[in-house]
């Protein structure tokens, strides 16, 4: 079974789960297209389901990310891109995710982005 995104101007609306068999029939009288993801791609990088490690055979990454509702499928790039989750962050244009403009901290604190002083917070 593979995965495929309703995307309308540019935009996915729905996510499922079908052979592509089932497209050959299916009548969908809503306006867009499906398009297929992999919910083993992230980054660009395709994973091995059963490990969580970069598969071997990385021919498998499809459109750098999985396809999430919201998601934006970028035509261009052949990619789907997740929302946006912060305005400050910056559009990784390799992997088509979003990150922020400041490094985490690396030690062993949780931390929680402040988008109102573009800084980690120490999470307690």
């Amino acid at each position: 079974m593979a995965h495929f995104a309703k995307v309308r101007n540019s935009k996915v609306t729905r996510v499922i789960v079908a052979e592509q068999e089932f497209f050959d029939t299916f009548v969908d009288t809503e306006p867009g297209e499906w398009i297929q993801t992999s919910c083993n791609t992230r980054g660009g990088v395709h994973y091995d389901p059963q490990t969580g490690q970069p598969s071997a055979d990385q021919s498998k990454a499809l459109r750098k990310n999985f396809a999430g509702i919201d998601s934006i499928y970028d035509r261009e790039k052949d990619a789907f891109i997740p929302p946006k989750p912060f305005a400050s962050w910056i559009l990784n244009e390799t992997t088509c995710l979003w990150e922020c403009p400041v490094e985490r901290p690396t030690d062993d604190k949780r931390y929680s982005w402040n988008e109102s002083t573009i800084s980690w917070d120490v999470f307690e």
